[in-house]
């Protein structure tokens, strides 16, 4: 008996002595939640946003506003294929339509220009009363609206000399339904040659123009406002630049380019003859335009010269 209570002692002891001591089981920790994904931003699609953005601003007009339904700014910007940190310079821009969209929809990230006439470069006095007139209203503009236009930067360039900015410095040049003048004024070659100067290698030229038919009095006008495409394709590739496409977004062809007064017997002028009934012209709308799209290709690298051969010993 004795000795089987010394035995159960013994093996309960050994047993005390091979069981490790029991100890509270740590609590499981919490999942790390995983992160969120950054969204992916479509630089187009905010690009595009911001152009529906500008041309519903308050900085534009009614008036401008309504004209978008015969100047299509959205599709022909796009159509020249206009990046948000593109240096892009506006050519004479009037009362500044085009200049109410370039100016908020590039201000921030790129740089938009326009250029002026310098009134001491008119040929007359006349000209030089008005190119004085209308610089200072259109810096007037600029400046009373800062938050839209404070990032536009006004030059100046000389319509018998034109110099548009420092070479290869500019992304961009776009002019709107101004060629006809300068081809009346016997600048238009001189002008497209400084648009290649100041453009980048494999920079573009926008061009929207009213147009004329062949064998209308349109072609045969130079007063008429109209010019030949062929004319103004002519003037760009004489320049150095390559037609890249031709767009219709501009176009009208309810317009027969055979009115007395020209292009401006038509919206938004209406400079309409005696006698006539401006709802006929106020139902063609404005003018019938070409739309186009030149590139200034990179000069082709020269070839090198051959190597000499050896002269035998």
């Amino acid at each position: 008996m004795q000795k089987l209570a010394l035995a159960a002692a013994l093996t309960l002891a050994l047993a005390a002595c091979s069981k490790p001591a029991e100890q509270a089981a740590a609590p499981t920790p919490a999942a790390t939640p995983a992160a969120t994904p950054a969204p992916v931003v479509d630089p187009a699609a905010t690009f595009a946003a911001k152009f529906d953005s500008v041309l519903a601003g308050a900085q534009r007009s009614d008036a401008n506003k309504a004209r978008d339904a015969w100047r299509h700014p959205k599709e022909t910007l796009q159509f020249f294929e206009i990046k948000p940190e593109h240096t892009v310079i506006e050519i004479t821009p009037g009362g500044g339509w085009y200049t109410e969209i370039l100016g908020p929809l590039l201000g921030a990230t790129g740089k938009p220009v326009v250029a002026l006439i310098d009134p001491a470069s008119a040929a007359s006095d006349r000209a030089k009363e008005y190119y004085t007139k209308s610089n200072e209203e259109f810096r007037a503009k600029l400046a009373a609206d800062a938050a839209s236009f404070g990032g536009v930067e006004a030059r100046v360039f000389s319509m018998s000399a034109p110099v548009f900015g420092d070479p290869g410095s500019a992304d961009m040049v776009v002019t709107f339904r101004n060629v006809h003048n300068w081809t009346g004024a016997g600048a238009a070659p001189g002008i497209f040659k400084a648009f290649f100067e100041v453009l980048k290698d494999g920079g573009t030229l926008g061009v929207v123009e009213h147009r004329a038919a062949a064998g209308t009095k349109s072609a045969e006008d130079p007063r008429s406002g109209y010019l030949l495409e062929d004319d103004v394709i002519k003037l760009a590739t004489d320049a150095g630049f390559v037609l890249a496409a031709k767009s219709e977004v501009n176009a009208n062809p309810a317009d027969t380019k055979d009115h007395a007064n020209g292009v401006w017997t038509l919206p938004p002028n209406l400079n309409v003859p005696e006698g006539e009934d401006k709802a006929k012209y106020e139902a063609i709308g404005e003018s019938d335009r070409m739309t186009l799209r030149f590139v200034k290709q990179a000069a082709a690298a020269p070839t090198p010269a051959p190597a000499e051969a050896p002269k035998a010993g």
